[in-house]
């Protein structure tokens, strides 16, 4: 009889290994700098209605980093469904930017119902991304703009970074990355290194050719949750500070500035839920 022949085995990506190795050298970096995480909260339902009410300033602020030019009342009006789908192509571009932040918003938010029902986070975002990003960009396959198939897995060519001198990984290093990233998180117990190199780290790998930003604030948000921190906003204000933290980390593989730039976010968020919580009730919606 002939001895079957099998074939030799893909081989993996370099990238793989590159992504563990920065995992582990930064991971100690976020812990010392990063604020203790609070614990998951006793109340699941108040800690939503929080990621809930923060929606409008939170899709203005992370439209608006990625270029998109949007106004709180019309992701208000894109949100209540008043909204009309044509229209000058800017202003499409525009709603249907905002529509789909809003659903993909509303999948976000059941990942994070998931995570304080202490599903394990990282399989939470590894099971549910897709989701995310189906939803996000759903609104422009409705119109025309992309094919069904756009939406199907990763990125199938190389994409740039504008202003960046990182090199994302090829299309075929994002397949072995991706797995890689999400075992990472699955098995981190530290939730401050979660959300610091969760969000870091997806946007090094860049998986998809367009939303990247986006995708990755929604996943360190979850990953935010995951240790009982607040939904926190990036602020459009603080755009150049951000990218130049993640271009520090992303080429000189220095971790802290963005691990500062996101505990301080952080913590003025805390500061800002305790002191409305001091407030009597009459008070704290003139001081949102």
């Amino acid at each position: 009889t002939q001895t079957p022949v099998i074939p030799p085995a893909r081989e993996q990506s370099p990238y793989v290994n590159r992504i563990r190795l920065m995992w582990q050298e930064m991971r100690w970096p976020v812990m010392e700098r990063f604020p203790k995480a609070p614990g998951l909260p006793k109340d699941t339902k108040a800690y939503l209605k929080r990621v809930e009410d923060v929606y409008v300033t939170d899709a203005y602020h992370s439209l608006s980093i990625e270029g998109y030019r949007v106004s709180p009342k019309l992701i208000e009006r894109v949100r209540s469904g008043n909204w009309n789908p044509d229209g000058d192509d800017q202003e499409h571009r525009n709603a249907l930017a905002a529509r789909g932040y809003w659903l993909s918003y509303q999948a976000v938010r059941e990942s994070i119902r998931k995570v304080l029902c202490r599903e394990n986070p990282g399989s939470v975002v590894d099971d549910d991304h897709r989701i995310w990003y189906r939803e996000m960009f759903g609104p422009s396959v409705t119109a025309g703009i992309l094919k069904p198939a756009d939406l199907a897995g990763y990125r199938n060519d190389r994409v740039h970074i504008r202003r960046s001198m990182h090199v994302p990984p090829s299309c075929k290093a994002v397949r072995d990355a991706m797995p890689a990233f999400f075992d990472l998180l699955r098995e981190e117990t530290e939730p401050s290194v979660r959300v610091v190199l969760g969000h870091f780290i997806f946007v090094y790998i860049h998986p998809y050719m367009d939303g990247n930003g986006r995708m990755g604030r929604f996943l360190m948000n979850v990953m935010l949750a995951s240790g009982g921190y607040p939904w926190t906003v990036v602020p459009l204000e603080q755009r150049d500070t951000y990218m130049t933290a993640l271009e520090n980390a992303s080429v000189g593989r220095n971790i802290e500035p963005f691990t500062d730039f996101l505990a301080g976010l952080v913590n003025a968020q805390r500061g800002r839920i305790y002191f409305l919580a001091s407030l009597g009730s009459n008070d704290v919606e003139s001081a949102r």
